[in-house]
């Protein structure tokens, strides 16, 4: 699949909360009801990006991907269970698009999150992912994150990754 991958923009912030309502919907309808179902808006989208990095994906010109990176720990990451660095990022928010998924648009976004990871500079990625059939967990194994911890947060199980960043 011949992809673009490229920074986002502010226009970019309504076609962001469209993949990512649909992946949530996606999730719901073949997982039931979960934390994973809310859907996301523009407005929720652009005030991420004030404090984040978002990258995208596109085929064709449309967007098929994203996720955000960001310096700034979220709230349900607990420092304690990661390797002590000087610099962590944070990934959150990746969604692909239903139609496209297993074609590998989330690898590409997470390699080029590895590169702007170097170029941070960071010394690991970060992130939770849900301990649930509709978690990601063995997705981001595949892409080299190891797990580091789970918990359970705001009666939410999840999985804490992490990836070190080769220098």
């Amino acid at each position: 699949m011949g992809l673009t991958l490229t920074d986002a923009t502010a226009e970019d912030a309504s076609a962001i909360a469209e993949i990512r309502s649909r992946a949530a919907d996606e999730l719901t309808k073949e997982f039931g009801q979960g934390h994973w179902s809310a859907p996301a808006t523009e407005k929720g989208v652009l005030f991420s990006m004030r404090y984040a990095r978002v990258l995208l994906a596109k085929h064709d010109g449309r967007i098929v991907g994203t996720l955000r990176l960001a310096n700034k720990k979220p709230w349900a990451i607990d420092p304690e269970y990661f390797t002590a660095v000087k610099r962590a990022i944070y990934l959150t928010d990746m969604a692909v698009d239903p139609m496209v998924q297993r074609k590998g648009v989330g690898r590409a976004l997470i390699d080029l999150a590895l590169v702007v990871a170097r170029d941070w500079p960071a010394n690991s990625i970060r992130l939770d992912a849900y301990d649930a059939p509709a978690g990601a967990g063995a997705f981001y194994a595949n892409c080299c994150f190891r797990e580091v911890g789970r918990i359970v947060y705001r009666k939410t199980p999840l999985i804490y990754y992490e990836k070190l960043i080769d220098r």
